[in-house]
């Protein structure tokens, strides 16, 4: 079993993972002032709490896109398991082509769900990862990584909102009751779990024509699943899509590591 760790500008995932099967997972808020130390203490309750004995696991693999807690995280997963863990990024083996203009750019986190998703899925591919921000990420029929998009996230487009203006209030994203709205709050929320829900849809028929072949649509991410109902394209909602790619990138590279 491995501890595998995606630390996200909102969110931490963690998960254990033993022969491909995910075993436990848990989701805490990135507190970019929080030391490795105390990042330590919440692994070792996180992992007691679920019977698990960290020493006792077979290493980790930490992805992240907040680069002043890359190194906390790794003492942390030390710490807890004996082992140091393998980082996502320059020096690790994807197996991923990734044919940009500048590939070294091109976020963990994003490298991670295409290389589970070329796994999982036929391609070609487009991937929606939903969290502070929301990513679409294009993989062509010979799976190769070949760009995407970055649009503001559902959470941060409300708090941008109800910031820059002076008599909407802050909501978060809920289910709306009506498509169409019939007071502040619920025009807020109707606003943005509907225009969220016709972009993706807006996206996967433009990416369609552009490719002249109809993509997999894959969504992942912390709000993903609000959102994938509310769609009218086919969309495969997988939560777990970035724990899977990184122990897909664990199996890949642990004998280097050793």
């Amino acid at each position: 079993m491995i501890l595998a760790i995606d630390v996200g500008n909102t969110n931490i995932v963690m998960g254990c993972i033993e022969d491909g099967e995910i075993r436990m997972t848990a989701r805490i808020a990135t507190n970019r002032l929080k030391t490795g130390d105390e990042y330590t203490l919440i692994l070792h309750e996180l992992l007691k709490m679920r019977g698990i004995d960290g020493s006792a696991l077979e290493g980790g693999i930490v992805s992240s896109v907040v680069p002043g807690l890359s190194q906390a995280m790794k003492h942390a997963v030390e710490n807890v398991t004996g082992k140091s863990p393998l980082m996502v990024g320059a020096g690790l083996k994807t197996g991923l082509n990734i044919v940009m203009d500048h590939p070294g750019q091109l976020g963990g986190d994003l490298v991670v769900d295409a290389v589970a998703a070329c796994h999982q899925y036929e391609p070609p591919i487009a991937i929606f990862d939903m969290g502070t921000a929301t990513t679409m990420s294009i993989i062509d029929e010979q799976k190769r990584y070949i760009g995407g998009m970055i649009i503001p996230g559902a959470s941060l487009s409300l708090e941008a909102l109800a910031s820059r203006t002076s008599q909407l209030p802050h909501v978060g994203v809920e289910a709306p009751r009506t498509l169409i709205g019939t007071n502040t709050v619920d025009c807020m929320r109707a606003g943005i779990v509907y225009s969220t829900a016709a972009m993706i849809d807006g996206l996967i028929q433009r990416v369609n024509e552009e490719l002249s072949k109809p993509v997999t649509a894959v969504a992942t991410g912390g709000l993903a699943e609000m959102f994938v109902p509310y769609c009218k394209e086919k969309v495969i909602y997988n939560r777990n899509l970035l724990l899977d790619g990184l122990w897909i990138l664990y199996q890949k590279n642990k004998k280097e590591k050793r």
